[in-house]
C-alpha cells in the first residue's frame, strides 16, 4: 500500500512540528477568489521551502475553480513532495486521472455518495497505488470509514454538502478524533484560522491539519504558514 502522503505527515510530526498541509485552491465558495494573480506552482514551492510535508490540490472546477491541469502543474512543481487530489471523486476514471497527473493520494468524501460506492472507490484507489483519504463529518460516517479499515481519515469541520459555507469550528475534530483508533492517521480539515486553532486540533487528537483559505488570505502567506506549523 502506498503510504507516501501519511508517512510525510507523521515524519513532520515526529520532528516536533504541527504538520500543516496547504490546500491549493483558486476559489472559496464562501470567501471568493484566493490566488489573486499569484502563481500556484511558485507558491507551492515556497510553502514546501517553509516546511510543508505534503500538498493538497483542489481540482473541482465549478465551485472551486480547480482543474486536472492544476494538479499536474503542482505535482511537477512539488518534486518528491506528496500531493493529494481534492475533488468530488465518484468514479474509477477520476482515480486513474489522479494517478496519471501525479497524485499520491485522493480524497473520498463520505457525505456525497452511498458508502457502498466509497468502499468500491477505496479498493480501486489502493489497486492503483493511491492512498485514500476518507473524509467524514459525522459519527455515522466515521463508523463506516473505520469499518472498511481506512488508515487515513480526514475530519471536515465544515459541511461539504453545503460547499463549506457554514461557520464550522474544530469542535467537530474534538468530537470525532477521540473515537478513531490509534493506528489511523487523522487530519483536521477546514475552519482553522489561527496557530492556536491548529494546536487545539492536534491536542484534540489530529495528527495534522489541512488549511487553505486562511493561508491564502494572510498578508504574509509564508510567515503565517510557519506560525501554523509551530513546534509542539
Amino acid at each position: 500500500m502506498n503510504t507516501k502522503f501519511s508517512d510525510a505527515i507523521l515524519k513532520r510530526k515526529k520532528q516536533g512540528f504541527i504538520p500543516v498541509i496547504p490546500d491549493i485552491k483558486y476559489i472559496s465558495p464562501k470567501e471568493g477568489e484566493l490566488l489573486k494573480g499569484r502563481d500556484a506552482a511558485e507558491m507551492a514551492k515556497k510553502l514546501i521551502e517553509a516546511g510543508a510535508p505534503a500538498l493538497s490540490v483542489v481540482t473541482e472546477n465549478k465551485y472551486f475553480g480547480g482543474s486536472i491541469a492544476l494538479l499536474g502543474k503542482i505535482s511537477e512543481a512539488a518534486g518528491n513532495i506528496s500531493v493529494l487530489q481534492k475533488d468530488f471523486i465518484i468514479s474509477a476514471d477520476q482515480l486513474k486521472s489522479a494517478k496519471d497527473n501525479g497524485a499520491d493520494a485522493v480524497l473520498l468524501i463520505c457525505a456525497i455518495q452511498p458508502f457502498s460506492i466509497i468502499k468500491e472507490l477505496y479498493k480501486k484507489a489502493l489497486a492503483l497505488g493511491l492512498e485514500p483519504l476518507v473524509e467524514v463529518h459525522t459519527e455515522e460516517e466515521l463508523i463506516s470509514a473505520i469499518g472498511i479499515g481506512a488508515e487515513l481519515i480526514g475530519i471536515n469541520n465544515r459541511d461539504i454538502v453545503g460547499l463549506e459555507k457554514d461557520d464550522g469550528t474544530i469542535d467537530q475534530t474534538r468530537k470525532l478524533a477521540g473515537c478513531i483508533p490509534d493506528n489511523v492517521t487523522v487530519i483536521s480539515e477546514s475552519s482553522i484560522k489561527t496557530p492556536g486553532e491548529a494546536k487545539e486540533a492536534i491536542i484534540a487528537g489530529a495528527d495534522a491539519v489541512l488549511v487553505g483559505t486562511a493561508i491564502w488570505q494572510a498578508e504574509d502567506m509564508i510567515g503565517f504558514y510557519k506560525s501554523l506549523s509551530m513546534k509542539i
